[in-house]
């Protein structure tokens, strides 16, 4: 375990040591809280230092790559992914490794790339939740048009 520490500037008085809030006024103030009047914060971060990735815990066999939301577990395969063997390999997730049986292309890529997709029939029927899309119940037509746009 390494450890850095050092001497900061305390964010809550900006070194003075005394803190000026919403209740002091005219010229009061009070021996701040956070460094007790030094006007310093030592900050101490313990790490370890990183030599290579470990090994997962030998329990996991499938990784996804995200959670959109919903609880994964019983038949992995059911919520898409791929093998951790495969992961630890270096293999990309293959097309088709989405949640395809719980989510639509837009619920799936505003959680795995953290851009939503920009398609018109999503924007005007989406409700408060992507399962009240008009479309939801037969998101394999979305799926099949989000794999003819990303081939």
């Amino acid at each position: 375990m390494k450890t850095i520490r050092l001497n900061e500037v305390c964010k809550s008085c900006g070194g003075t040591g005394l803190y000026v809030g919403m209740g002091e006024h005219d010229g009061a103030a009070v021996v701040c809280n956070k460094c007790y009047g030094s006007g310093f914060h030592e900050f101490i971060y313990e790490y370890e230092e990183y030599i290579e990735k470990k090994s997962p815990d030998p329990v996991i066999e499938r990784v996804f790559k995200c959670n959109p939301g919903i609880c994964i577990g019983g038949d992995l395969e059911e919520f898409g992914g791929m093998s951790v063997k495969d992961w630890q390999a270096g293999q990309p997730f293959p097309p088709g490794s989405e949640d395809r049986k719980h989510t639509c292309p837009c619920w799936w890529q505003q959680n795995s790339e953290g851009k939503p997709l920009n398609w018109k029939a999503c924007r005007q029927n989406l409700g408060r939740r992507f399962s009240e899309c008009k479309h939801f119940k037969t998101k394999e037509m979305c799926w099949d048009r989000f794999d003819g746009e990303n081939q």
